[in-house]
């Protein structure tokens, strides 16, 4: 899978690819990441990028013609344009299910806004998919490029050595749930003990246990997500039932 970053500031990034399992990914070529400075395609000497926003107000906006022509040609670089993504906070909230759907592409092209953002007639022209990876505000898409790329990257095949492990991550699998509370060793420590069950060896116990465990930790610390997957499950419910009649 083939990440495309575009960003004023390109050197934030390979201490961070060059780390842990993203490191290992690059390496196997499993995932490729590409960086790309915007202000290569700057019209000036002085690879002026920003300018002040018509009608007043603090601070600078990006300028529409590097970053539409820097996308452009970052586009067509492979044979497949891919899926154009602009980091924004007017964008979609991203979650385990969006970064499930990213993962299906073989390549996602990144836009990493700084300043005040970016000129509006970049999204009139390029159209991109907005997406935002929480409600407050960061420096730059960058950060929020990396997390993108960690969490999609984690989904392609051969990232993660065990592939069942991502499968049991909080707000994955078939019920969008937290994580169950995980231990291991030693069996106790400062006189907090590793409960029973999971020493066992009976693995239906285990199962049942982290289940619980799921739901009552969602329910508790998360209330929106139990509640929106109670919903889900009542109209999946509903709907098997009116389907059945």
């Amino acid at each position: 899978m083939r990440f495309d970053v575009l960003t004023l500031f390109p050197g934030m990034f390979p201490s961070y690819l060059g780390q842990s399992l993203l490191k290992l990914a690059i390496d196997n070529r499993l995932i490729d990441v590409q960086l790309h400075n915007i202000r290569d395609w700057a019209r000036d000497k002085h690879h002026t990028v920003d300018d002040r926003p018509f009608g007043g107000g603090p601070g600078m906006v990006l300028k529409a013609e590097p970053v539409v022509e820097c996308v452009e040609a970052v586009r067509s670089l492979t044979g497949e344009a891919g899926r154009l993504i602009m980091l924004t906070p007017h964008g979609r909230k991203l979650d385990q299910p969006l970064v499930e759907d990213l993962a299906l592409s073989r390549r996602l092209v990144l836009m990493c806004g700084r300043y005040e953002g970016f000129d509006d007639r970049v999204r009139q022209i390029l159209q991109p998919e907005e997406v935002s990876i929480g409600d407050f505000i960061v420096g730059g898409g960058e950060v929020a490029a990396m997390v993108m790329i960690d969490a999609v990257a984690r989904l392609v095949p051969g990232v993660i050595g065990d592939e069942e492990s991502h499968r049991q991550d909080s707000f994955s699998g078939e019920a969008r749930l937290l994580e169950f509370a995980q231990y291991t060793r030693p069996r106790e420590y400062r006189g907090l003990c590793v409960p029973e069950v999971l020493l066992s060896g009976n693995h239906e116990q285990i199962a049942a246990w982290r289940a619980q465990g799921s739901a009552s930790t969602t329910q508790h610390k998360r209330a929106d997500l139990w509640q929106q997957e109670q919903t889900r499950t009542a109209q999946q419910i509903n709907h098997e039932t009116t389907g059945e009649s």
